[in-house]
């Protein structure tokens, strides 16, 4: 005879069957969205190398990293709380958090987008009409990135995958008319152009309206996480920023284009990674619902799986020819084959690092995330300066190889102290009798 309890645990293997299958599908389509993303991306910083030379891409380059800043400040505002507090939830729920959060990006485009256009008419020269023209295309770009992260949060990744698809088809087009036009500019206002086409279309995916006037509420109601995520956001993709702007004042303009190149390099495992960086902390949060006390081990495959992937695709890219190097990068490649070994040690430092930041993300550990990202952007900037003046181009990428590792370290021993922190039980007031 049966007993309840064994009918228990034969009904558990298929459920857990069943859950395992769910995350798996969820993770295959934030690869397969981000494969489409880093796929678009990849082509337009190779037809730019191509087409307009190593200065030129530098310029390229610097607003790129620009814009990288700012989509770091509307994912801290906007859609990392999202993600952090709407993931799985009800569908009125989602939609009415989606509403806001798409309009606190949008906001956020729209308010930097205008500071963005007044610099570049101001600066002029070869960088100014590239800065101008990004400020005219962050809302769109901005908003097309809200809802890739609103669709993940919905466990819809299927929609992020077609939106980041329609930019990739629209930027065709796009870039042939810019390569026709000429100059850093064109480039920049096709691949935001085609951006913005893909982030109407996703109002028609999702049937949600961004509100703009909702987005003060939203940074109200999420101020606990928004402005700390804001800050850790902006310490990430501002060094970046200020790495940029830094070895192109040490060493030359064209030396931002040689560790550009290299990081294209990298392009398909780092889709990899950025796709991964889309479905984990809603994952993460998940497990912490359901199973906190393997929140621990789901960082450590996911962090351990990451960096040992970047080493694999590296040593791959030291043995690919001269000749094919030629003909992906241009002029580019001979100084950018200098820069691949470190920095695929960085990539895989911080591949180690995001399984660790992931799981402080599902925490809500906001203060740790912090404390943790504050260390690593010092370290960064430091590494990447430092060794910039030490030894040029390549001094830079090992001093950015090596912050990137020590950084790992403490995202860990953050997760660490915030897992016993969680695990452990409340302390009971006592009573006196």
């Amino acid at each position: 005879m049966t007993t309840e309890g064994e009918k228990m645990t034969a009904a558990a293997g298929p459920a857990r069957r069943t859950a395992t299958r769910a995350v798996v599908g969820r993770l295959s389509w934030g690869l397969a969205d981000q494969a489409a993303s880093s796929i678009s991306n990849f082509a337009v910083g190779i037809y730019v190398a191509r087409s307009l030379g190593l200065k030129a891409f530098g310029v390229f380059s610097l607003a790129w990293v620009t814009y990288g800043v700012v989509l770091s400040v509307s994912r801290g505002l906007a859609t990392d709380p999202l993600v952090v507090r709407f993931s799985g939830v009800a569908d009125t729920a989602w939609r009415g958090a989606v509403a806001r959060s798409a309009g606190t990006a949008l906001s956020v485009g729209t308010g930097v987008g205008a500071g963005c256009l007044a610099v570049g008419l101001a600066v002029g020269g070869d960088v100014g009409p590239a800065f101008a023209g990004l400020g005219v295309m962050l809302p769109g770009l901005l908003l097309q990135d809200a809802w890739r992260y609103a669709f993940f949060a919905a466990g819809t990744g299927r929609k992020a995958f077609l939106n980041d698809l329609v930019w990739g088809v629209a930027l065709v087009p796009a870039m042939v008319v810019a390569a026709h036009v000429g100059g850093v500019a064109a480039f920049v206002l096709a691949w935001g152009g085609s951006a913005a086409v893909a982030a109407v279309y996703g109002c028609f995916q999702s049937g949600i309206r961004p509100r703009t006037a909702g987005a003060r509420g939203w940074l109200r109601d999420h101020h606990d996480l928004g402005y700390r995520y804001l800050v850790e956001n902006v310490g990430v993709s501002g060094a970046s920023q200020l790495r940029a702007y830094g070895l192109g004042a040490i060493v030359g303009v064209s030396a931002v284009g040689v560790v550009r190149g290299a990081e294209l390099l990298l392009g398909p495992f780092m889709a990899v990674l950025m796709g991964l960086s889309l479905v984990t902390v809603a994952e993460a949060a998940r497990v912490v619902r359901e199973a906190p006390r393997r929140l621990g081990r789901f960082c450590l495959m996911l962090g351990a799986g990451q960096a040992v992937a970047a080493l694999l695709w590296g040593s791959a890219l030291l043995l690919m020819p001269d000749r094919l190097g030629g003909f992906v990068l241009g002029g580019v490649w001979s100084s950018a084959a200098q820069l691949i070994v470190p920095v695929t040690l960085g990539v895989a430092g911080a591949g180690l690092g995001t399984g660790a930041a992931a799981g402080l993300r599902a925490l809500a550990a906001a203060p740790r995330s912090l404390r943790s990202q504050l260390v690593a952007s010092t370290l960064y900037v430091i590494g990447g300066l430092g060794g910039a003046a030490a030894a040029g181009t390549v001094g830079s990428a090992w001093g950015v190889a090596g912050a990137t590792l020590a950084s790992s370290a403490v995202w860990w021993l953050h997760l660490r102290s915030a897992l016993r922190e969680h695990h452990q039980p409340p302390i009971r007031e006592m009573r006196t009798p």
